[in-house]
């Protein structure tokens, strides 16, 4: 995992934490709907099946904003990272380009500086 890009890490665990807050949802949909099969009265029933209908809805959306989150942190990350090694490579670039180059004295400003002093 040391060898890993971040991006790829932090897809994996925005994977691991949706799959862990959905199976805790579905155990406390479940929680709920047993305790609608043992309440006594219809109004109570619906109520705790109303709950247990409201916790899945509500950890599928949070589900989805904490997976959509993650995909932008983890494409922000990689985005940032290939435009510093194309940076990286045009500043090796112009160095190589550089120490190619001889560095040539200017005649022309010896003129120049020749013909301002007559």
């Amino acid at each position: 995992m040391a060898d890993a890009d971040l991006d790829v890490v932090i897809r994996q665990l925005a994977r691991q934490l949706h799959s862990g807050l959905m199976a805790r949802a579905k155990e406390r949909r479940d929680r709920f709907n047993g305790l609608a099969a043992k309440a006594k009265g219809k109004e109570v029933r619906e109520r705790y099946k109303l709950i247990a209908r409201n916790t899945v809805e509500q950890a599928t959306t949070a589900a989805k904003r904490l997976q959509m989150s993650a995909d932008n942190v983890a494409d922000s990350y990689a985005r940032s990272m290939r435009l510093a090694a194309s940076a990286a490579a045009e500043m090796v670039e112009k160095k190589q380009a550089a120490e190619k180059k001889p560095a040539k004295e200017k005649p022309a400003a010896k003129k120049k500086s020749a013909k301002k002093k007559a």
